[in-house]
């Protein structure tokens, strides 16, 4: 299995787990070979991130090398026996913004209209998509052109929580995940074993300081279900933050001249979901169209009104929403145990993962306690 790719141009940060260390290294790539700069001075990632020229730091940090990309990346996720690839983020929050585009913005309206029932997406799909789907597309969020649409919607008896915080002033950003949950390349995906309509979500995740500074760029996979979210949204919570539903990967590309925040916002995603089954679901996501500007996404989540010491990584939603049938007609998309996830940007590489529930997936047990003792003992604080 192709657990991830890289491009060969780029600063790159991450993690693997080290059996030698019993706990995670932090690691770059220099001519193809994984390089092990875990040191006093940033025993961890976050610590990099909040450095003033991270990029810099990791360009020339000494180390030590630890084998092949290629040897390293084929080792099995999971395997604490073997050096593998973790989430290239540690001790950073998990956030992530939903709603940030139309047409995944008018699947939400249907889900919240379906009531999480798959069966009335179809009917409900066509009169809502009608209603509202191409008018959206143009509006930039919080203006006074989407404050007229708002109240125009209102009138018709459409509008939604989730089209307020899509062309509302404010963005919705929630906690997906929590501090060192989140799984890397090749790692298994899980899903609630109570969801019947769910599917994966292909981001660009941001590395962002503490304080605000956008340092660098991933993949992510905001493992979502449909039914429990389309319910209720106070049920967010439960769709999205259960045992391995957040992976991220395969690294951390820092911003330098050669890769920016501009191309990110240019950025295309493209998804592939193979089944063992033999069925293939081929998805797209273009950053071009998103509502809300990623600098603004990060304004909105971190500032005086909200601090994260040790910075953060922050979802900024797709495009993505998969309507193609897979069983029952009029039913759209959901996932089968043994999925292969692939997400892929041609500047951040790739990001594979298999779909698990997540009570089978292994279960998260390394935390913050175990990281700072695990540090400790290795003399790094």
């Amino acid at each position: 299995m192709t657990r991830f790719h890289l491009p060969a141009d780029g600063v790159y940060v991450g993690r693997i787990w080290s059996p030698e260390a019993g706990g995670p290294s932090v690691v770059t790539i220099r001519d193809g070979t994984v390089i092990d700069i875990t040191s006093k001075m940033a025993p961890t990632v976050s610590d990099i991130c909040e450095m003033d020229d991270p990029t810099g730091y990791v360009r020339t940090a000494p180390g030590a090398s630890l084998g092949t990309l290629a040897e390293i990346a084929s080792n099995r996720a999971g395997d604490m026996n073997s050096l593998h690839f973790l989430a290239p983020c540690d001790l950073q929050a998990v956030k992530a913004c939903g709603v940030t585009f139309a047409s995944s913005m008018v699947e939400r309206v249907i889900e919240e209209q379906a009531a999480g029932d798959p069966s009335k997406a179809l009917e409900i799909r066509a009169r809502v998509g009608e209603a509202i789907g191409g008018s959206l597309r143009a509006i930039k969020a919080g203006s006074d052109e989407a404050a007229q649409v708002k109240a125009a919607l209102i009138a018709e008896g459409l509008w939604s929580q989730y089209l307020e915080v899509g062309i509302g002033p404010d963005a919705e950003v929630f906690s997906k995940a929590q501090v060192l949950s989140s799984v890397g390349p090749g790692a298994d995906v899980g899903l609630h074993p109570i969801s019947k309509w769910n599917n994966p979500e292909p981001e660009i995740v941001l590395t962002v300081s503490s304080k605000g500074r956008i340092v660098g760029a991933s993949l992510g996979n905001d493992v979502n279900l449909r039914d429990v979210e389309g319910r209720s949204a106070l049920l967010l919570g439960k769709a999205k933050d259960n045992n391995a539903s957040c992976a991220i990967g395969p690294m951390i590309r820092l911003f330098d001249s050669d890769f920016t925040l501009d191309d990110v916002r240019q950025a295309e995603l493209d998804l592939t979901v193979t089944g063992e089954d033999g069925y293939v679901l081929k998805g797209h996501s273009s950053m071009k169209e998103i509502s809300r500007d990623p600098a603004g996404l990060v304004a909105q989540t971190l500032g005086r009104h909200h601090q994260y010491p040790d910075g953060l990584v922050l979802f900024l939603g797709t495009l993505f929403a998969p309507t193609q049938d897979r069983d029952a007609p009029g039913e759209g998309f959901t996932h089968k145990l043994g999925d292969v996830v692939t997400i892929a940007s041609p500047a951040l590489g790739s990001l594979t993962n298999t779909v698990r529930f997540s009570t089978e997936c292994p279960e998260w047990t390394f935390g913050v306690a175990c990281f700072m003792r695990n540090l400790a003992a290795r003399n790094l604080i």
